[in-house]
């Protein structure tokens, strides 16, 4: 009984790991550290730079406002260049996602 209760411990740990979900940002399953691009539109001046951020602890608390609207606010941009995601997650205890707003 115990040889069966092992091996299906065993089965699962691997088949968390050995698993190859399709996802449309990369994820890593210990580290995540990583920037994307959001979107960019025709206005390529980008003399100033606004930034917002959530946090997320230990996958049951998350809390922050990341929206563009609030990076806008916090650049003092009218007129949006490019947006540029970033996110860092340590063994899913704690997220830092950040959403960084180029434009004038």
């Amino acid at each position: 009984m115990k040889q069966i209760s092992l091996t299906s411990v065993l089965t699962v740990v691997c088949g968390l790991f050995v698993t190859g979900c399709a996802s449309s940002v990369p994820v890593g399953s210990f580290y995540t550290n990583l920037k994307l691009p959001v979107t960019a539109t025709d206005n390529s001046v980008s003399t100033k730079v606004g930034m917002s951020e959530s946090f997320s602890y230990f996958g049951l608390v998350a809390t922050g406002d990341s929206s563009i609207e609030t990076a806008k606010k916090n650049g003092g941009i009218t007129k949006v260049s490019h947006v540029d995601w970033e996110a860092e997650n340590i063994l899913g205890f704690f997220g830092k996602y950040k959403v960084t707003v180029y434009g004038e």
